[in-house]
């Protein structure tokens, strides 16, 4: 199948030994713009040499030419001179094509086209690489797009043709990039700084005709027929055996085998514009299901009932599976549909609806906490599935790694890493209502802990540094908490050295591979040895704060979490009769409670994008904790819900 379904990691790749000698730059082309009838010389180009969807994000919203030409020779995104401290970017930016053997060259082809060619001849001709900006693309919607398409097929055919032509042999190892989503006449009126990049501007094309017939890959993304824009200086380095002054973030390309790799870039570029449209009907459709449980459940009148009261948890128990569904929807090439909102949503339901039956029908279905237990854990299981695949399915999919905003693009984020915190931690509290011994609960929390951090943190699977930061400390905390071992300050000491101890081994391990291989695990190594590790917390600790502060949404949402942390932890000073009676006839709920509110504020403190993390996990809490209530007393009884009881 094409499109999103093939394996992300990529293959071994193929050495491209020639030396990059051309790079055709432009900015504003997508891979809808190319076709034989409309841009015949790209065209050609597409046809012989390696193709991908690039990422074009920088450290402003939206991403402009001037931006990306400076990327394209620092090896940072954006401009040095604008962007925020917390980016890292080195001030001044540095042209790391000065570290490069040969003389560059610079050609303005959309300024001079009739003496563009001689300049591109001559300069080859004397061994230098060339850099020819072919000039921009208007936005979609500007009439005159189709013109300005065809002129800059027009340049294009012209340089490649001073450089032997497209169909030659011996034509030169060309790069085409485009290198911005956007070349405004005056940038500044776009270049507003934010964390959050533009998700409507659209994937760019990438071309290398050092790996003919291939998708582009790189070890930045991990993903096939998806590269970034940084990657492009580090292909050029490489070409020539030249190192980059200092650490740089990007990865030479690589070609991997494809039966249609320009279909593959079409497929990734249509996924990524229009998913975030799609997800919120597709997913909320589904989500609603469980806002109806809720408002059942909630409402005593309501609850009291038997009847309502089963249904109201069924409908909360199976809503949060809309999230690992919608992590793996990509699995089915949705966007190709005519009705892209539709089919979307007929592959979340089509999935919820198939692990539905599996929650309710299975035999755990006798027991009051078994229908709740199997789906919290099916939420964990099947994200970190996603990942021990190699992060298969996320592109293109709601909730997964989206390769417009570049933030990553394979393993666990912070968010992801949040529902599978959030989903092992309620299927231990519903599993120990049936584990009565200290250390069956033990052994059960040692397994599952050590299968979360395994996946989480393995440089093949998550390669996420912060959660095994907060998982070891987190379960061992609740390890010991289950025991009856009343936890000392030395026992979290040694918890959270733990959990350093272990996520720098494997970094370590990950350092060891070739530098095309590593994940950010490894590549902190570098950093640590480089005498950048002050820092690199430092710019990781403001972004978590900027990110909390600077937009009130996620201000919001973390005042709610402090508020709810409090509220779950101190029960009966809240009045939260039915929570208090859940401790009473269950006194590991409690436990389960404490090392989660634990563990989300350790990985909040941990993590870059901590706030996001505490979203996912209270939000699959809020969903989830409330199945697993008693029913509210009998107005003027003193009677409550016997938990036991499989019917209630």
């Amino acid at each position: 199948m094409l499109g999103l379904t093939p394996a992300a990691e990529a293959d071994e790749p193929d050495d491209a030994s020639d030396p990059v000698r051309l790079v055709l730059v432009t900015a504003g082309l997508t891979w809808e713009d190319i076709s034989a009838e409309a841009t015949p010389n790209l065209q050609c180009l597409a046809d012989r040499s390696g193709a991908a969807a690039m990422n074009t994000t920088s450290t402003s919203v939206v991403s402009t030419k001037r931006q990306g030409l400076e990327t394209l020779h620092s090896g940072y995104r954006g401009l040095a001179e604008e962007a925020p401290r917390t980016a890292g970017i080195p001030t001044p930016a540095q042209d790391q094509w000065e570290r490069l053997p040969v003389d560059t060259a610079e050609v303005d082809a959309s300024s001079h086209a009739d003496g563009s060619a001689a300049d591109v001849s001559d300069a080859l001709a004397g061994d230098e690489i060339v850099q020819v900006d072919l000039g921009s693309v208007p936005d979609h919607d500007d009439p005159a797009r189709e013109q300005a398409l065809a002129e800059l097929d027009e340049r294009a055919g012209t340089a490649l043709e001073a450089a032997g032509g497209c169909d030659a042999a011996d034509l030169p190892r060309t790069l085409l990039v485009s290198v911005a989503s956007t070349d405004p006449a005056d940038p500044d009126d776009v270049e507003t700084t934010g964390a959050v990049a533009s998700r409507t501007v659209g994937l760019q094309v990438a071309l290398d005709s050092a790996f003919p017939g291939q998708a582009l890959t790189s070890g930045a993304t991990k993903q096939n027929g998806v590269v970034v824009l940084t990657d492009v200086l580090a292909t050029v380095l490489t070409s020539y055996d030249a190192t980059a002054d200092g650490l740089i973030p990007g990865q030479p390309f690589r070609g991997v085998d494809h039966d249609d790799p320009q279909l593959l870039a079409l497929d990734r570029s249509r996924a990524a514009e229009i998913v975030d449209s799609a997800t919120v009907p597709a997913l909320g459709s589904w989500l609603a299901l469980g806002v109806i449980g809720l408002v059942i459940l909630l409402v005593p009148p309501l609850a009291r009932r038997p009847g309502l009261r089963r249904v109201g948890r069924a409908l909360a128990t199976i809503a949060p599976l809309a999230l690992p569904v919608g992590l793996c929807a990509s699995i089915v090439p949705w966007w190709r549909g005519d009705h892209d909102i539709l089919a979307l949503t007929g592959v979340v339901w089509g999935g919820c609806a198939l692990l539905s039956a599996i929650v309710l029908g299975g035999p755990w279905r006798r027991h009051r906490f078994g229908p709740l237990g199997v789906s919290a854990a099916l939420v964990a299981v099947v994200i970190l599935g996603e990942s021990a695949l190699g992060s298969r399915f996320q592109l293109g999919s709601p909730l997964g790694a989206q390769p417009i905003s570049g933030g990553r693009f394979y393993g666990l984020s912070n968010h992801l890493f949040g529902m599978v915190f959030a989903g092992a931690m309620m299927a231990l509290l519903c599993l120990f209502t049936v584990l009565r011994t200290p250390r069956a609960r033990v052994v059960w929390t040692i397994v599952v802990g050590a299968a979360v951090a395994i996946v989480c943190v393995a440089p093949s699977m998550g390669a996420d540094f912060g959660s095994m930061l907060a998982t070891i400390p987190t379960f061992g905390l609740l390890a010991l908490l289950v025991s009856g071992v009343r936890p000392r300050l030395w026992h979290i000491v040694a918890l959270c050295a733990g959990g350093a101890v272990a996520v720098l081994g494997v970094s370590f391990l990950d350092w060891l591979r070739p530098p095309e291989d590593r994940t950010h695990l490894g590549r902190f190594i570098d950093e640590l040895l480089s005498g950048e590790l002050f820092s690199v917390i430092i710019r990781k600790l403001a972004q978590n704060i900027a990110m909390t502060t600077g937009y009130w949404a996620l201000a919001l949402v973390m005042l709610l979490a402090v508020l709810a942390s409090i509220a779950i932890l101190a029960p009966r000073t809240f009045h939260l009769a039915r929570l208090v009676e859940l401790d009473t006839t269950h006194p590991a709920a409690y436990r389960v409670r404490v090392a989660t509110v634990a563990g989300t504020w350790l990985g909040y403190a941990v993590n870059d994008t901590g706030p996001v993390l505490v979203a996912a996990v209270f939000g699959i809490w809020l969903a989830f904790l409330p199945a697993a209530l008693p029913a509210p007393r009998p107005t003027g009884t003193g009677a409550a819900e016997p938990l036991s009881d499989p019917r209630s």
